[in-house]
């Protein structure tokens, strides 16, 4: 059970994530999953599509793997589906349309600069999540991106990717100083079920404060920028 940040010992893991907490994608997971849906027979416009598309949007956040598999049932329809979603939001990604929330790279800086490590996390395959960062020239700007796949195949709501970094940095010796922060129930819910510290939403994406709150959040931000200030004052 979480029982609060330690007395002592700073807060030194920050596990963010990507779509929605640090990036703007401006609703291409929607863009790309019509896409996917469309070559799977899906007719767009239809009520089945209508329904597709309220679970896409009702689990933002988890693992794009498990909602296909929740959508289309066979393993192998599943996987074609993640493909081509991951194709389609590929390209959108190339063709310039996202880009970083406001004070978003100046956060990850200033928290890198005061000593703490900072991990992006993502519901996406690795092949978009590099899309992404190289597309924000933000390829460097952490010491460790991690995706569903590097921690064993489970994405969001499981814990995996934060204990992960948790494992993988060697940055804090106990889980109460792990921050993490993200725009989704299911980023709550894996900060929640890992131990962390801190369980920041931010309103930068799909989920309002009354459901980031149900799900544990233990703070609402604005949005990232002003995650440096609030660990500022956890530590104080």
């Amino acid at each position: 059970m979480n029982t609060g940040t330690p007395s002592t010992g700073k807060l030194n893991l920050v596990v963010l994530d990507m779509a929605g907490t640090t990036v703007a994608d401006g609703g291409l997971v929607e863009q790309a999953f019509s896409v996917a849906a469309e070559r799977l027979g899906v007719e767009p416009g239809s009520a089945d599509h209508a329904e597709k598309l309220d679970h896409v949007r009702a689990t933002m956040g988890e693992s794009k793997i498990s909602v296909f598999r929740h959508l289309f049932g066979a393993e192998d329809l599943a996987r074609r589906a993640n493909t081509a979603f991951e194709e389609a939001y590929g390209e959108l990604v190339d063709g310039g349309r996202i880009a970083p929330l406001p004070g978003a790279r100046e956060a990850i800086e200033r928290l890198r600069a005061e000593g703490r490590t900072v991990v992006l996390t993502t519901g996406f395959a690795r092949v978009t999540q590099d899309a992404i960062l190289a597309a924000l020239g933000w390829q460097d700007l952490v010491p460790l991106t991690l995706c569903p796949a590097d921690a064993g195949g489970r994405g969001r709501p499981c814990p995996d990717m934060v204990l992960a970094a948790f494992l993988r940095t060697g940055a804090v010796d106990d889980v109460r100083r792990i921050v993490v922060a993200g725009d989704t129930s299911y980023d709550m819910l894996s900060g929640v079920r890992s131990g962390a510290g801190i369980v920041a939403g931010v309103l930068t994406g799909a989920h309002d404060k009354d459901r980031l709150v149900r799900h544990g959040a233990t703070h609402v931000l604005g949005s990232v920028a002003e995650l440096p200030d609030l660990i500022a004052r956890a530590e104080a």
